[in-house]
């Protein structure tokens, strides 16, 4: 007779990559939170620090955002080095994307869109959102290109609902727009990737298609401003030298450590491509529970930003893995962890408040909190952020879309308190602290000039009162 003993669970390491997402597995089956901690180590980048955070402060005068001071945004490459082009005035701009999977996206996709659209309101730079639609034919084995193009400009009208602006965001779809300056960048970066280095990097083998292959260029390359003559002008000896700081989740880092790789080793006459900077954000845990991220093809995972109030309700309830222990009486006596609680760590993502976060996480430490209690408040914040959504959803038509996936000139400030330096390209950018794409002169510009003015007044006047002076005395001493 069979043995009806069922085999212990395999041990497994924490596995971070473009297209998986899992904790460790123990010894004793169950899968452990990420730690990204360790992630640093192995990809080789730099923890957001206090000191960083500081300077930030300093220099934008904006008191950084929750994700950054709880440590949900994490991780960076080079971001030290847009905060040096920010604080002297010179261009850079941001780039984010999304792959349409669904007709609808989740809470977890919108974690790394409302922390790009808090960095361009901070900093007033352009923005370009890719729609990889091809990436999402290429990686999937049933879906097709026309289902994934059906998706963009659902996905689109969710990306501009997060309250992005059509005066300094472009937003594209890699079927309709790829060509032109991008597809020349794309091939310069598919020459500079071996076929070894991307087996290395992202785990390809003999099976993989050349689209996925090929796929890591199209990627990198739109992270290059000269891929957007239409936005910072035709001069790519200037373009080249500009670079972008692309908020992501972790797992999207192995795309841009190859670009980053390439652009220290092309030049355009003369000039070194830009290397993006990265700033990286931890992922929003499935319901399940840590160790996993939300998908968009398991409804019970995710809290989608379609769902009504009861759905929200219902999915917290039912699926929100808990932190707290099996009874009231013990839950009382020994506190539950709300390091593993998804209520508590759906409020870590949502809820403003720094005080009241720390209080809920005391209280239920404690056991003062009962996990019900703490899932009916995070039903609360999310309910009431799901609802905002989707009433500036409500206001996103067709129009709107195609005004933002249009080619045309960006208009953006940048640092206010510095001089603005922008590529000058007459009649195609248009920033404020720049000649405007109209050729007349901004507001800013007019002020500026109006104060050189001045000073120009004044500093003649002085002369003139010197030279009278002098004239004065020469004429007594004579």
């Amino acid at each position: 007779m069979a043995s009806t003993e069922t085999a212990p669970a395999q041990a497994t390491k924490q596995t971070i990559d473009p297209y998986n997402v899992t904790g460790e597995i123990g010894e004793d089956g169950v899968m452990k939170a990420i730690d990204y901690n360790k992630l640093i180590e192995e990809f080789g980048t730099k923890r957001i620090d206090a000191e960083l955070l500081a300077r930030f402060e300093r220099l934008t005068g904006k008191k950084p955002h929750r994700f950054l001071r709880r440590g949900i945004v994490f991780s960076h490459r080079d971001f030290e080095v847009i905060l040096d082009r920010y604080e002297k005035g010179e261009p850079f701009f941001l780039y984010t994307g999304r792959g349409p999977s669904s007709d609808s996206v989740h809470v977890g996709h919108t974690i790394p869109f409302e922390f790009t659209k808090w960095l361009q309101e901070t900093f007033d730079v352009p923005l370009v959102i890719m729609l990889t639609d091809d990436e999402k034919y290429l990686f999937s084995e049933k879906r097709t290109i026309e289902e994934v193009q059906g998706y963009c400009s659902s996905n689109a009208k969710d990306i501009i609902a997060v309250g992005f602006e059509d005066r300094n965001t472009f937003i594209f779809s890699d079927f309709d727009f790829i060509g032109g300056a991008l597809y020349r960048n794309i091939v310069r970066m598919s020459k500079h990737i071996t076929l070894n280095q991307a087996r290395a990097i992202f785990g390809f083998n003999e099976s993989t298609n050349i689209g996925k292959v090929h796929f890591s260029a199209v990627q990198g390359a739109t992270s290059w401003a000269s891929s957007f003559p239409h936005i910072f002008g035709t001069d790519e000896k200037t373009t080249v030298a500009i670079p972008c700081l692309i908020p992501c989740a972790i797992d999207q880092d192995p795309y841009f450590r190859a670009t980053r790789d390439v652009s220290s080793r092309i030049t355009f006459q003369g000039t070194r491509y830009a290397k993006p900077s990265l700033i990286h954000s931890s992922f929003l845990p499935a319901l399940q529970g840590p160790g996993t991220k939300m998908s968009a093809s398991i409804d019970e995972s995710a809290i989608f930003m379609r769902d009504t109030p009861n759905q929200i309700k219902n999915k917290i309830n039912k699926y929100a893995f808990s932190g707290g222990k099996v009874s009231v009486e013990e839950h009382r006596a020994e506190g539950g962890n709300p390091e593993v609680d998804v209520a508590y760590q759906y409020l870590k993502f949502f809820m403003e408040d720094d005080d009241e976060l720390e209080r809920l996480r005391v209280a239920y430490k404690k056991g003062e909190l009962l996990t019900g209690e703490l899932k009916a408040i995070c039903i609360k914040e999310l309910q009431t952020y799901v609802a905002a959504f989707q009433e500036r959803r409500a206001k996103v038509d067709d129009e709107v879309v195609k005004l933002f996936m249009s080619t045309r000139p960006l208009k953006w400030g940048g640092n206010p308190r510095a001089q603005i330096v922008v590529p000058k390209v007459e009649g195609t950018v248009s920033a404020e602290g720049a000649e405007g794409g109209d050729g007349k002169l901004t507001k800013n510009q007019l002020k500026k000039l109006e104060k050189q003015k001045q000073i120009e007044a004044k500093k003649a006047q002085k002369a003139k009162e010197k030279e009278e002076g002098a004239a004065a005395t020469a004429a007594s001493t004579a």
